[in-house]
């Protein structure tokens, strides 16, 4: 039974309560509800006397008075990482990065230990391995930067005394679900004590002007482990994703108070890490084959960055009385929409015939501007004819069939021009916007309709 010294919290989302519950009331998860002791009340939060003033404990400054200078970032060496931090590490920012396990989370940040310890200290600080892991790890990245210095401590009180007194210049957590604080009734990884490590360390990172890296835990769902607030009280949140059987690795920003969250960093994991790869749409490409059906190139835009990636579609007779549909790196519902659509408006029958689509690579197309080039492989597909192996389709389908407007037209025809492709077949609203010297670098078809938008590929 509760006491009056006793509280219920969910380990899914940190939902509080005295009494226990079977089924959290507030996500619905079951059997997460967790007896811990309530916090003591600090002296903060005890009652002020009624007519007792905050003009002696605070002052509220005006906007005016309050100056504002540029943040001090600092490069990491690693350009496709800058990218998507909006240029480098900001002084006292706090930034989480999370992945998939074994996805090379410690790897990287391995890496841009060498490039920061060239000018800073760099703490690594593990609750997970133990220093001798790391240094066969550092070796085999060929890590050798004297800067480099590695703690094996989880407890958060004595890190952050640490971090007052030698004012590294990075800090790195790994990992934060390992983190514990002794005043906290609760074991590692529980919401409370990732809660309050996390504001912990924020609390240090912003006093010291020290930058600090966390690294996150996922849960099965691929969401971040722990209290949704994580994500609320760091200044950056970023993914590492991946297929674990395939080598490359995207990298992205989720949340960034210091710059875009568009921007997409990709990488290739190989024997001695991770290495940055300056042009991903030329790596998307390559393997393509030349005189096969149900191929389409497609230029998605991942922030202010542009990639061409191949779209495959096949369409084959089902042998059973419902067809089979499957979609890889694109949205299946989305997939079975335009399915409808091509039925419908545009005449392609696909009633009797399994539909799979997979974008190579292992990249996820989640735009619109993807929705003509998986038509064009599908209906391909269904003809078994090969189209022009230099074209490039790119727009959003409607339900009427109608072919409608994409942004970024420019950019997308732009890169499609610089590798090699010779004809862009974009919706006709586009054309309009296009420069005279655009038109000239390459051909371009306007298509209105589906139709239009097939002869253009062929």
């Amino acid at each position: 039974m509760a006491t009056n010294k006793s509280v219920y919290v969910c380990n899914s989302c940190g939902y509080e309560t005295a009494k226990w519950f079977g089924q959290c009331p507030s996500c619905g998860e079951w059997n997460t509800m967790e007896e811990q002791a309530r916090p003591a009340l600090s002296k903060s939060g005890q009652k002020r006397e009624a007519g007792a003033s905050y003009a002696s404990a605070f002052r509220a400054e005006r906007l005016s008075e309050i100056t504002a200078s540029d943040e001090q970032r600092s490069s990491s060496g690693i350009n496709e990482f800058d990218r998507v931090l909006g240029g480098g590490l900001v002084k006292g920012s706090v930034v989480l990065l999370c992945g998939d396990p074994g996805i090379g989370k410690s790897t990287i940040l391995l890496q841009v230990s060498q490039h920061y310890g060239r000018e800073f200290e760099v703490l690594y600080i593990s609750g997970e391995e133990s220093a001798h892991q790391i240094k066969l790890r550092a070796e085999r990245l060929n890590v050798t930067t004297e800067n480099l210095r590695v703690l094996c401590e989880t407890d958060v009180g004595s890190i952050c005394e640490y971090i007052k007194s030698e004012r590294p210049g990075l800090v790195i957590i790994d990992s934060i679900q390992t983190m514990t604080i002794a005043e906290i009734n609760s074991y590692a990884g529980s919401v409370s004590q990732v809660r309050e490590s996390t504001n912990a360390l924020t609390r240090t990172a912003k006093d010291c002007g020290v930058s600090v890296i966390i690294v996150g835990h996922v849960n099965k769902d691929g969401n971040i482990a722990g209290p949704k607030v994580l994500e609320h009280i760091v200044d950056t949140v970023l993914y590492f994703e991946g297929e674990r059987n395939l080598s490359y690795r995207i990298l992205r920003a989720v949340k960034n108070r210091f710059g875009s969250t568009n921007e997409i960093g990709v990488f290739d994991m190989s024997g001695d890490g991770l290495r940055e790869v300056p042009n991903p749409s030329q790596m998307m490409l390559d393997g393509r084959p030349t005189n096969a059906s149900g191929s389409c190139v497609v230029c998605a835009m991942e922030g202010s960055r542009p990639i061409l990636a191949e779209v495959q579609g096949l369409a084959t007779p089902t042998g059973y009385g419902n067809p089979r549909r499957m979609a890889t790196g694109f949205d299946y519902n989305r997939m079975l929409l335009l399915l409808a659509v091509l039925e419908k408006r545009a005449g392609y029958f696909f009633g009797n015939m399994d539909c799979y689509i997979n974008v190579v690579g292992g990249l996820r197309i989640d735009e619109p501007a993807s929705d003509l080039s998986v038509a064009m492989a599908l209906i391909s597909s269904l003809k078994d004819e090969v189209p022009r192996n230099d074209v490039l389709a790119f727009g959003e389908i409607g339900l009427a069939g109608e072919i409608r407007a994409v942004s970024n037209a420019e950019q997308r025809i732009a890169e499609a021009a610089r590798l090699g492709f010779s004809r862009c077949v974009i919706p006709r609203n586009n054309l309009k916007h296009l420069s005279d010297d655009l038109k000239r670098s390459i051909e371009i078809v306007g298509v209105s309709n589906i139709r239009q938008a097939y002869e253009g590929i062929k």
